[in-house]
């Protein structure tokens, strides 16, 4: 048996997500999990950093290094609640936090610091996963579908897998076919932007406030009209597509805050079905993980636009929602040190299958 850290810290800048996953045999097993909020501080800076700024060099190096103690401490917290018998844990899958996505400019940044991360845990770390995807001509994303493959695939049954981070991603599972997906949009990323600069929360537990609110037609057919949505898979997106200045753009200002958190959930969910249908044909069954599977109005939306399937959450497979990713990039490390391609290349658009991930040995 193998355990492995997997850490993810994505684009919904709520904190760290990590598990401690065990590997034996061909089965993979989650032993336990951590949630590590961020500080405002943090939270802050990266969500700056996105844009161009001053002095940009060594506040992204500072942050990686603030990141890199957050990352320690988690994993400290996680080592100290989760009993695994002492034994030794190989590596720790660090995705990092992302703040710039260009693949079509041929980068991708996730700030880390993985050599001090290395050297605060004692452990060694694999990083920088998006990264030779994208020097192979691909997208670097989504790289979770080839995960969702090895854990969720069905022989019997046509399974879709949603992904609700604060991009949303699409995962194809039909029996007797290769696996496929992409990004199909915003998952949590435009809710929360919301929530946080109207109810300054991070985000809208359960949807409860957008439960309040009412759609409105007429925005939720503008928002649809954002040219990402026509383009044919491998493709991703980032905050670069979708955020708070995009949506403002397209209000007239005489909406009500709870409305537009409505048409944002709506939004979210038309996206991501019309995507299914669009690309992926009938499936029987969708699986939803990520934050947003803990949205309870958001659900509702999505089980409302395709009532002929089975709409719930990857809690019924075994994994509960909030581990999926965590556990991929946990998963992915394994791969990387066992020298097996990580990315699928009908996903992400790379020429071939490609070893993922720097090594920093501890």
């Amino acid at each position: 048996m193998e355990l492995f850290v997997g850490l993810m810290s994505g684009t919904s800048l709520d904190g760290v997500d990590a598990v401690l996953a065990s590997f034996d045999d061909g089965r993979i097993v989650c032993l336990g999990s951590q949630h590590v909020a961020y500080d405002e501080a943090i939270r802050a800076e990266a969500l700056a950093l996105h844009d161009v700024g001053s002095n940009e060099l060594q506040r992204a190096a500072q942050l990686g290094n603030r990141l890199a103690h957050t990352y320690a401490d988690t994993v400290a917290q996680l080592i100290a609640r989760v009993s695994h018998g002492g034994t030794p844990i190989r590596a720790i899958g660090c995705h990092g936090q992302t703040v710039r996505h260009a693949p079509l400019l041929g980068y991708t940044l996730q700030l880390n610091n993985p050599a001090l991360l290395a050297e605060l845990t004692g452990i060694t770390v694999v990083a920088d996963f998006r990264s030779r995807d994208i020097a192979a001509g691909g997208q670097g994303a989504p790289l979770v579908p080839a995960f969702h493959d090895a854990l969720f695939r069905s022989a019997d049954s046509h399974r879709v897998i949603l992904n609700l981070g604060g991009i949303a991603n699409l995962t194809n599972l039909a029996p007797g076919h290769p696996t496929t997906g992409f990004d199909c949009g915003p998952g949590n990323m435009l809710m929360d932007a919301w929530a946080q600069a109207h109810l300054g929360q991070p985000y809208d537990k359960d949807g409860a406030w957008a439960r309040t609110g009412t759609v409105l037609p007429q925005l939720l057919d503008r928002l649809l009209t954002h040219p990402f949505f026509a383009l044919s898979p491998p493709k991703s997106c980032g905050r670069e597509e979708f955020n708070l200045g995009w949506l403002k753009a397209r209000l007239s200002g005489n909406e009500r805050p709870e409305d537009v958190q409505a048409t944002l959930a709506a939004f979210t969910a038309k996206a991501a079905i019309d995507a299914v249908h669009r690309h992926f044909g009938q499936p029987e069954e969708l699986y939803v993980c990520g934050g947003g599977a803990r949205n309870g109005w958001l659900m509702a939306q999505l089980a409302e636009r395709a009532p002929d399937w089975r709409t719930t959450t990857t809690d019924s497979l075994g994994l509960p929602a909030d581990q999926v990713e965590a556990m991929a990039f946990a998963w992915l490390a394994w791969r990387t040190l066992h020298g097996q391609p990580g990315n699928l290349p009908a996903v992400t658009g790379a020429r071939g299958p490609r070893i993922l991930g720097a090594i920093y040995p501890a």
